[in-house]
């Protein structure tokens, strides 16, 4: 008996040691291969960072190759300025949100890197080209799209019915209802603070360009001249408004005496939220401009920093592609209020259904087609800082657009030269 006991003892020791060494060849294993950390900066609060965490989680959780830390940065412009400080103090993520507008800044610093080693044609070619097409600088991706908006025409049902009135499909229809709805006292139009989104959408409509293209300004040029009219004229006879220091025209728009407001998409979700009790309104694209729809496509992209490991370059390409995916998109999309990134997603039943639920995000999806953003270029942030002044001028100093464009025309020109 003493004998079997002693048998037994041995057997559970050998047992328990077995079990720890294989443990422990495991856990040498596991530590062996762990997870590359890559971290992620971005610049969404409430709701969308929610929304974004979980597709972290979900991106996470579908391998076991990399384990992406997102990191809120408040905003987008506490994002930005983040971003230029760990570039100098050499502590930048592996890849952040941005803005493609800044890559020349990026690529002049030598601190961002191409997401080209990474990337198919399978895995562009069903994004609408609009994003891909901003997203090339010198011939390569350093930035990918992700959070995207389009410019849309918000109108009051409840007056364009009041006023048997048809929804406008030209900027001409606009301008013909003006003086009729002013002598009852109704504004025809409200802009943002500054109306450049839909002055470069006018622009390009007309066949001309609001910023250089291939280093040429053309802002002289008779078409945008005549472009820049149609909104100033309706400016001057007080047939439109813009917001003033209130930024945003949705304001004056929810004050219940105007027609329509043209604003971004993305912030459907927040006008839902703020609509007075009673009132009724829905969106539609942008009218077009001698026979030309097109609409100024903003918000931000993802960039990809050189001092990440190769690994983490890796993982950071495998994390943005699986947000450009189908599935991902669509969710972000239904979730956020931004616009799904790929053509299939119009064919996708799931997301026919919600647009059927969400009316007001249809007009936002059907204007990617033709939907346009203007080209980077050394120079971009100062160039649109005085373009901004000069819609100031037009706005507040009535300021003519062929004074406030010829001064225009020439500071870019300069711009551009001592950017160069």
């Amino acid at each position: 008996m003493k004998r079997l006991r002693q048998l037994l003892l041995l057997g559970l020791c050998l047992l328990t040691t077995a079990t720890l060494l294989s443990a422990c060849v495991n856990h040498q294993k596991s530590s062996a291969n762990p997870r590359v950390t890559v971290t992620f900066w971005h610049g969404m609060t409430g709701a969308n960072k929610t929304t974004l965490n979980k597709l972290i989680h979900d991106f996470n959780q579908s391998q076991t190759k990399y384990k992406v830390v997102g990191r809120s940065q408040g905003n987008f412009s506490n994002l930005q300025q983040k971003i230029t400080a760990a570039a100098k103090s050499k502590t930048l993520p592996t890849i952040a949100q941005t803005t493609y507008t800044n890559v020349p800044d990026y690529v002049a610093g030598g601190f961002v890197t191409s997401f080209d080693p990474y990337l198919s044609q399978s895995t562009l070619s069903d994004i609408y080209p609009a994003f891909l097409q901003a997203n090339k600088y010198h011939g390569k991706y350093y930035t990918l799209p992700f959070s995207k908006s389009a410019r849309v025409l918000f109108y009051n049902q409840d007056l364009l019915k009041q006023e048997g009135l048809s929804l406008p499909q030209t900027w001409g229809d606009i301008q013909k209802m003006g003086p009729a709805l002013k002598a009852k006292g109704l504004t025809t139009m409200v802009f943002d603070q500054s109306y450049d989104a839909e002055l470069d959408g006018l622009v390009a409509q007309s066949g001309g360009h609001l910023y250089p293209l291939n280093g040429k300004v053309t802002l002289d040029h008779k078409q945008t001249v005549a472009a820049t009219h149609v909104i100033w004229d309706m400016l001057q006879n007080k047939t439109a408004t813009t917001a003033g220091n209130d930024g945003y025209g949705s304001t004056k728009f929810f004050a219940g005496k105007t027609l329509f407001y043209s604003g971004s998409s993305a912030g459907i979700s927040v006008m839902q939220a703020s609509t007075p009790k009673g009132m009724h309104w829905a969106t539609a694209p942008l009218p077009s401009y001698h026979g030309k729809q097109a609409t100024a496509i903003s918000c931000n992209d993802i960039a990809l920093f050189k001092s990440a490991s190769t690994a983490q370059r890796k993982g950071g390409a495998a994390f943005v592609k699986f947000l450009m995916r189908k599935k991902q998109t669509i969710y972000w999309a239904e979730k956020t209020g931004y616009v799904p990134l790929v053509k299939s997603a119009q064919k996708n039943k799931g997301y026919h259904q919600y647009l059927a639920k969400n009316p007001t995000a249809k007009a936002a999806v059907g204007s990617l087609d033709f939907g346009f953003q203007d080209a980077t270029f050394p120079g971009y942030y100062q160039s649109r800082l005085a373009l901004l002044k000069t819609i100031d001028a037009m706005t507040t100093e009535q300021v003519s657009p062929e004074k406030a464009l010829s001064h225009l025309q020439t500071q870019m020109t300069k711009i551009i030269k001592a950017a160069q």
